[in-house]
């Protein structure tokens, strides 16, 4: 008989005389695929070192890099042509102060919620519990989007590698899916483990790259893309920038690029699982995640700039497929390694997605405590992983993957549009917390305003490409939130006991097992 009662343990004398009793069949299966159940006594176990966190946690943000300034080529390309390359430059400058401002934000928010923060409970601590499941609704937006962006994304990255997979792109992303939930079904830890070591992989393969790419651009051997290559975004024609149909494209580009700086919550969210003292591990862990994502944006932004890097109207091969080729060259070592590169990229965005399978079930969690989702989200499955978090996530990962046919493009403006109203409450929310504190006003306040300002330039620009599912969205998930509320306050309204009927004899607890 299986001792999962309790982990490393002798089991109890009446449990060895009833050795004989086997478990069901369905729960030997479950222990097969999943592992022996986890005892609670050992959750401490589960959490996370700085090494791994980093890893884990900071993949998702980390990884963003690899697609979030290719967004921004895609919307300027065929608006300015090659002219749009010295457009890039200044909106990347732009993305990076942002990066900055917000990072300071969430190192305050991790500071003073020290065991989780995050949109969510800086809005509810703030504003009210009604006002925090705007920033609820956007989290789990922008969870389920990672998911499907990230892994969307990597399937992108094995495809300009090998092209021949193509027609399989909506097939292999489901998969990818449905593995990533089987991993972290298994446990927080295992899933920790297995993407530890791509994420510093994709950050060796793309230093390697930037350095080879110096060498290269250094001594004049720095090759330009061919710009009527077959299969190219077309170009535009060079217009004046002061016009308004130029000026609301500009935008337009800075919204997609916007991109680039979701994942940032990821840590904030996912305190509780660090080691001890989370806080101080957590914050170290996203001053760090925040440095290495500004070096990974400015790196392939000044290869894509330097060898003229055009995307594809597909979508394959991706912007850093072609910068890593044109910076490694053509010889065996370079071909060799760019297949290193492409692999690592296509890890460390399924890490990015691996990472909202921890942070959005922790979310979720504390929402249903709150009494605004259904129970079953507060409960810790097999290994102790929040499963029905992990199950409802990928769910509706892979419908938006079949819906969106695995395109990038397609799930980046409601991505970021989620993202940017869950650091509009942080920031506003913080800056009310702070209004004493002058420095830390501003500063949050700051974050506030770039944020919603983000915001309306997506529901507006966007709104036909996809943003409306969030604008329309919002209010409706809200609207059913607050039903669940209604009915789990009347229930426990219905269960209150007054205290004269519910006087009883004090008795000595006993620990008792009970064999079923």
């Amino acid at each position: 008989m299986a001792k999962s009662w309790s982990d490393n343990a002798p089991a109890p004398k009446v449990l060895s005389e009833h050795t004989h009793l086997k478990d069901p069949l369905v729960y030997r299966i479950k222990n097969l695929l999943l592992g022996r159940p986890i005892n609670r006594h050992s959750l401490h176990e589960q959490r996370l070192s700085k090494k791994n966190a980093y890893g884990v946690l900071s993949s998702d943000c980390i990884s963003s890099s690899a697609y979030g300034g290719e967004q921004i080529l895609v919307a300027l390309i065929p608006a300015f042509g090659l002219a749009a390359f010295t457009i890039f430059t200044p909106i990347i400058g732009i993305i990076l102060i942002m990066l900055l401002i917000i990072t300071f934000t969430y190192k305050d928010v991790i500071n003073t919620y020290t065991k989780t923060g995050g949109a969510y409970v800086v809005a509810r601590e703030n504003f009210g519990k009604v006002i925090s499941q705007i920033a609820a609704i956007e989290l789990i937006f922008g969870y389920i989007l990672t998911v499907a962006i990230q892994t969307a994304a990597g399937v992108a990255a094995i495809i300009s590698a090998i092209p021949e997979l193509t027609e399989y792109k909506v097939l292999l992303t489901v998969t990818v899916i449905a593995l990533l939930t089987y991993i972290n079904l298994r446990g927080i830890k295992d899933a920790g483990l297995v993407f530890v070591i791509p994420s510093y992989l994709f950050i060796l393969a793309m230093f390697t790259v930037f350095l080879f790419g110096l060498y290269r651009n250094f001594t004049g051997n720095l090759p330009t893309y061919p710009t009527d290559t077959q299969g190219l975004l077309p170009l535009g024609e060079p217009q004046g920038l002061l016009s308004l149909a130029a000026i609301l494209l500009i935008l337009k580009a800075f919204a997609n690029g916007s991109a680039s700086l979701t994942g940032l919550e990821a840590i904030s969210d996912s305190v509780a699982l660090f080691k001890e003292p989370e806080h101080n591990n957590a914050r170290k862990t996203l001053m760090l995640m925040s440095a290495t994502l500004a070096t990974l944006i400015i790196g392939i932004a000044w290869l894509a700039h330097k060898v003229v890097a055009i995307p594809y109207q597909e979508g394959t091969p991706t912007v850093i497929s072609l910068v890593a080729q044109a910076a490694l060259g053509d010889n065996l070592f370079g071909q060799g390694f760019y297949y290193f590169v492409q692999a690592s990229t296509t890890f460390i965005l399924f890490a990015g997605a691996n990472t909202c399978f921890n942070a959005f079930p922790n979310m979720v969690n504390i929402v249903a405590n709150d009494g605004f989702l259904p129970k079953q989200l507060t409960k810790r499955g097999h290994r102790l992983a929040f499963s029905n978090g992990i199950i409802f996530i990928s769910s509706f990962a892979v419908i938006l993957v079949i819906a969106s046919s695995a395109s990038i493009t397609t799930l980046a403006a409601i991505y970021a549009l989620a993202v940017f109203i869950g650091f509009a409450l942080t920031g506003f929310g913080m800056a009310k917390r702070n209004r004493g504190n002058k420095g830390k006003f501003y500063l949050h306040l700051s974050t506030g305003v770039i944020a919603i300002t983000t915001v309306i330039l997506l529901s507006a620009l966007k709104f036909a490409d996809g943003t409306w599912i969030v604008v329309i969205g919002t209010p409706l998930i809200a609207f059913i939130m607050l039903r669940f509320n209604q009915r789990y306050t009347q229930e426990n309204q219905a269960l209150i006991v007054s205290s004269k009927d519910s006087r009883a004899t004090s008795i000595t607890r006993h620990d008792v097992t009970v064999l079923i």
